[in-house]
């Protein structure tokens, strides 16, 4: 059996590996195993192989599938263009579909059931904020590993979902509030609107919105990726304006489609991006120069995603520090998700050798633009440096500055 779902494969996009091994170099799985399954041609080779009907979608496929991280480093150094995360992700939907287990389901529940509800997601934070006053949500099976990355959770729910802010004439920048990062990341939402007003910005948070679908597309739920997708154009469709202040989840509405979707592409901006051009066009400020180094961790979402890096160094240097990129062009740190969790042994690996580059550059503050990324460098770094969303870093300077 090859392909079954409407979202298989572009078998053009496929045969548009030229096996050139360019890819191998920046591919992590394949850095750390020497296996050519694990490497993004060895995938496009399995996928091919299922599109010509000589190998069918089943356990040995999907294990295949399941051990890329979808950094999409491999598309940065593609020759040929291949949209690998595109194709990845379809052949993941085609996995979901002809190969049932517990760990899909168990995947689902987490990436569509939960992080669509915001009743569960409350429910879930405040359970979670307990078990990490009390000192044991480290002990939690499956997760508690991952947990030592967190932030400290909020007891009561701080949403911005339905908040508008700023003046009433002002350009509308609607705010993606996400899922976990409007329960987990509060703190961010809130320098993000800050500085987003202070830049002349009427900021808006429709209530209609719901998660980006990053996520459940990466697993291959495809359907539910896309209707999470329909009711985000809805939402977005009067904004002038898109912001993500978590680079994931900018980088995936950047991938809508459809009516209405490209339109939304057309005007998502990662928050970084947003600050660094009020910064340079003078509607927020420059502070004074203080020396302090600060180390800066690309996330992939950010150099292979939204290609571009040069933001973060923009706003860190604008905060009055010297930025400092700790492993520029560099693997992936091994967060990816739901990666951590199915493959920890490769996610742990990546992690280790990230906070080490961090820590050879000798900086007591780093910045990352993404969640995942953030929570990976702090459970890693085991509290030897401060990690923030750069905007974070500004902001708090801002403040400071103007007393």
């Amino acid at each position: 059996m090859a392909w079954v779902t409407d979202h298989r494969p572009d078998g053009e996009a496929l045969n548009a590996c030229v096996t050139c091994g360019l890819c191998l170099p920046v591919c992590p799985t394949f850095r750390i195993t020497g296996d050519e399954t694990a490497s993004p041609r060895g995938r496009l080779r399995a996928m091919i192989a299922v599109e010509d009907g000589e190998a069918p979608v089943d356990a040995r496929f999907a294990d295949v599938m399941s051990l890329c991280l979808q950094c999409r480093a491999c598309e940065t150094a593609c020759p040929s263009l291949v949209p690998f995360g595109s194709v990845m992700e379809s052949s993941r939907a085609e996995v979901v579909s002809q190969v049932a287990g517990e760990r899909g389901r168990f995947r689902r529940f987490l990436t569509v059931t939960v992080l669509r509800s915001r009743l569960l997601l409350r429910l879930a934070t405040r359970v979670a904020a307990v078990l990490q006053r009390l000192g044991v949500l480290t002990r939690v099976p499956r997760i508690g590993n991952q947990a030592e990355g967190l932030r400290r959770l909020p007891l009561a729910s701080t949403s911005a979902v339905g908040g508008s802010w700023g003046p009433a004439d002002g350009q509308v920048a609607m705010l993606l509030t996400g899922c976990v990062s409007d329960v987990w990341f509060s703190d961010l939402h809130r320098a993000t609107i800050e500085l987003l007003v202070a830049a002349g910005y009427r900021v808006e948070a429709p209530s209609s919105q719901t998660c980006c679908g990053a996520l459940a597309s990466h697993g291959g739920f495809a359907g539910d990726a896309a209707a999470m997708a329909t009711a985000n154009i809805e939402a977005f469709a009067d904004a002038d304006l898109v912001v993500a202040d978590v680079a994931g989840c900018g980088a995936h509405l950047k991938t809508y489609t459809g009516s209405g979707g490209a339109d939304v592409a057309a005007k998502t901006k990662d928050i970084t991006s947003v600050v660094a051009e009020a910064i340079e066009d003078g509607r927020l400020p420059v502070l004074p120069h203080t020396g302090q180094p600060v180390g800066i961790q690309d996330p992939c979402h950010m150099e292979h995603g939204l290609r571009t890096h040069t933001a973060a160094d923009a706003v860190v240097e604008a905060a009055g520090h010297v930025p400092i990129p700790i492993d520029r062009g560099g693997l992936c740190c091994g967060a990816a998700g739901m990666y951590q969790i199915e493959h920890p042994d490769i996610s742990e690996h990546l992690g280790i050798q990230k906070a080490a580059a961090a820590t050879e550059k000798d900086t007591t503050i780093i910045v990352s633009a993404n969640a995942g990324c953030e929570m990976q460098l702090r459970r890693y770094l085991s509290g030897a440096s401060t990690v923030m969303h750069p905007v974070e870093l500004y902001a708090s300077q801002l403040k400071h500055y103007n007393g």
